[in-house]
């Protein structure tokens, strides 16, 4: 191993080994070329994005050989490389991330940070992230907007565990309130004046099929956090006949449902749906006001 060897050519030198090792990507990079950088930016120690600005960077030998190290985990266990760092980037926030939770990478944190969601935002808004997780949504909506009340939930405690994690990271433990169980039965019914102005909802969504061509760092996840039944479904259906009786009369519901718009239209065809273009394409993400429900 050469120890005078730049950031640059040591990124081509790590890309060209994932490549090679083919793997799968979706939970935090988009290829071998995204994640090999990301490696090699967390044993800098500086955010991925940085690295860009660094390519002429010397990489001392201990750095590659921890990166090495890091490379034949990934492709020995096929575990999403967020687990083996024990960390995740979402819109440039870093989170805590463990087998507890699958990998933050919901396409609503675009419309967060981009803030695309404000229409539906009075000042002091009270919103809910339902399936938080890791709680990244929860923190995104909480650091883009400092006057909002979130809550979250999980029905899994060791999710909601990871979660406090980084909320106490992120110094968000007093503006994020946390419900533990099974979607929004896990909060007490509201009164009119404690009722959401905004649920977003990244739920188990993917269909039966689907799940069982997943390959190895999809399965690495919790299914709990997957699996949405033999349609896609089961849980979206349960999550919208209960909204109504949570959201405030001019509150909607934002929901990623992946790709089973052809499910979610078959399963729902008599509500009316805004498609909220992310950089996936215009069918990922939907909002329905509560109204519709």
């Amino acid at each position: 191993m050469n120890q005078e060897i730049s950031l640059e050519q040591f990124w081509q030198k790590l890309s060209e080994q994932l490549e090679q090792a083919g793997l799968s990507y979706g939970h935090g990079a988009i290829d071998a070329q995204s994640e090999a950088l990301w490696m090699i930016a967390t044993a800098l120690g500086f955010p991925p994005e940085d690295a860009l600005e660094a390519l002429d960077t010397p990489i001392p030998l201990d750095i590659q050989v921890k990166t090495q190290e890091w490379l034949q985990e990934r492709v020995t266990t096929r575990k999403p490389l967020a687990y083996i760092l024990g960390e995740a980037w979402l819109m440039g926030v870093p989170f805590y991330s463990d087998e507890r939770s699958i990998v933050p990478r919901s396409f609503i944190a675009e419309l967060i940070v981009d803030g695309h969601l404000e229409p539906w935002l009075p000042p002091n808004a009270k919103v809910l992230d339902l399936c938080t997780g890791n709680g990244s949504l929860a923190i995104l909506m909480a650091l883009s907007c400092p006057d909002v009340q979130v809550s979250a939930t999980d029905i899994s405690m060791q999710a909601l565990a990871l979660a406090a994690k980084n909320f106490d990271r992120h110094h968000l433990t007093e503006q994020i309130e946390v419900f533990q169980g099974d979607l929004l039965e896990a909060i007490p019914l509201p009164n009119d004046d404690e009722k959401f102005d905004l649920i977003l909802c990244n739920p188990p969504y993917v269909n039966a099929q689907s799940m069982a061509d997943l390959p190895p760092e999809y399965h690495a996840e919790p299914e709990i956090s997957l699996a949405g039944g033999n349609d896609g479904m089961d849980l979206i259906r349960k999550i919208l006949s209960q909204a109504k009786d949570y959201l405030k009369p001019e509150g909607a519901i934002v929901l990623e449902i992946g790709n089973e718009a052809k499910h979610f239209l078959a399963a729902f065809p008599e509500i009316p749906v805004n498609w909220l273009e992310v950089s996936a394409g215009d069918d990922q993400v939907l909002l329905i006001q509560a109204e519709d429900l």
